[in-house]
């Protein structure tokens, strides 16, 4: 007899190994044969032999897709070394891809298996002795407590991510400016650090920047934007984090580069930084950091802003966003449990209503969505020209951490599931001298 879609596929022998009792239990949940070529821990096979090699190294990776199914149990289990794509991470993009593929053709979002379906799986994870309590959750997992958006939980949040050290990012970010955000391409061939180059001076020149003009840099990661600013444009700087670790190395950044007598760096939360009356900023800068705020922070975030910066002035915020309807706006359950915990995007048009909502007015709007794609690539070379010293020094789990975050970032970007974008504001009440015509 033939297997429906619906019914579960003849039960295996008792010789029958780990690989194909699985694609017998999944056949009715993925709606077809299985679309990679899994290997077993007991070192079975099934599944297309052209298809991407995939291997279960533990029970524990089922048992986690049990506990928490799709991709937060395959996230896990892949940080934890129980699950793995054979090759690069090359091959990681292809296998993802072609999952991610499979998964639209075959409807899988909106297919509901039969109660006999389950009941076969049910019996298949029995005979697997999969069944059980969930394995602990990988070290590299956040654990943030106390109120959304409180600034403790911010802070934890923030550290989680950024606080590594500063050692880890710069052997994947570009190694000059350190800057990571989007960068600026002019084409394919540019080099990361002729990108972000382009970018930092991108910003300053979209924002008038003029020797003798004071900036407040929000979120001022690594000490990138602001280094820029006053070594190229003459300015003073202010930049704040919520990261001791970027605070520390952005401080002796502008030491090494001779700028310290420009910029300062504060350990500050965004909430903390407007300026006194009368003591506001000519230009108000904030690169990829309005995506932490939260939903219902946003109009805080805006709200200082605008009160950061003098009448006639311009703000620039270069956020990621995501399409209207989207399930995950905190990026999916891999990237709020492991990268950006309480992480929030809307759509584009959304977050110019409430920068306006604060009193700025929109100027200029500059969809950034494929240079993420080449940024991104920027830095996969250097993760992999550096894995092996990135890995001497935090560990393989984390190096798992990141290729995920690598690949699945690139391919959010490539495929439209999230974009970026830099969105220039001016304060009403005084000219804010914006040229007619664009020069960028």
């Amino acid at each position: 007899m033939t297997a429906t879609l619906d019914t579960p596929a003849p039960a295996p022998t008792a010789g029958d190994g780990v690989a194909a009792r699985l694609e017998a239990a999944l056949r009715p949940f993925l709606a077809g044969d299985l679309p990679v070529r899994l290997t077993a821990w007991d070192g079975s096979v099934a599944g297309p032999a052209d298809a991407p090699a995939v291997a279960l190294r533990s029970p524990d990776a089922l048992r986690r897709l049990l506990w928490h199914p799709g991709e937060l149990g395959a996230a896990q289990a892949y940080v934890a070394g129980e699950l793995a794509v054979e090759g690069d991470l090359v091959a990681l993009d292809r296998g993802l891809t072609h999952a991610f593929a499979v998964a639209r053709e075959r409807d899988l979002a909106g297919r509901r298996p039969s109660l006999r379906a389950v009941a076969g799986a049910v019996r298949t994870a029995i005979g697997l002795d999969i069944l059980g309590r969930p394995p602990a959750p990988p070290a590299t997992q956040a654990r943030i407590r106390g109120r959304l958006h409180s600034k403790d939980r911010d802070r934890a949040s923030i550290s989680h991510h950024y606080d590594t050290t500063a050692e880890f990012y710069s052997l994947i970010l570009d190694p000059v400016a350190m800057a990571y955000s989007c960068g600026y391409h002019a084409n394919p061939d540019v080099s990361l650090v002729e990108a972000q180059h382009a970018k930092l001076d991108l910003v300053c020149r979209k924002l008038g920047l003029e020797p003798g003009m004071r900036l407040l840099d929000v979120g001022c990661g690594w000490g990138s934007l602001s280094l820029h600013a006053a070594e190229h444009f003459g300015v003073e700087v202010r930049g704040v984090t919520i990261s001791t670790e970027q605070q520390a190395f952005a401080t002796a950044a502008a030491e090494r580069r001779g700028v310290a007598d420009k910029v300062r760096f504060d350990v500050c939360d965004y909430r903390d930084a407007v300026p006194s009356r009368g003591q506001e900023y000519d230009a108000v800068v904030s690169l990829e950091m309005g995506e932490h705020v939260g939903e219902r922070n946003y109009p805080t975030y805006a709200r200082v802003l605008h009160d950061s910066v003098r009448p006639g002035g311009r703000v620039l915020v270069q956020q990621m966003s995501r399409p209207a309807g989207n399930r995950w706006p905190g990026g999916g359950p891999f990237i709020e449990s492991f990268i950006a915990p309480d992480m929030y995007m809307r759509p584009v048009g959304a977050t110019v209503d409430l920068l306006e909502a604060s009193g700025l007015e929109a100027r200029d709007v500059h969809a950034l969505r494929e240079h993420y794609v080449l940024t991104v690539a920027g830095w996969i070379e250097r993760f992999e020209a550096n894995r092996e010293a990135i890995t001497a020094l935090v560990g393989e789990e984390l190096v798992r951490v990141w290729e995920l975050y690598l690949v699945g970032g690139s391919m959010a970007f490539r495929d439209g599931r999230m974009g970026v974008d830099q969105v220039l504001l001016a304060r009403p009440g005084a000219a804010h001298s914006l040229p007619l015509v664009r020069s960028w």
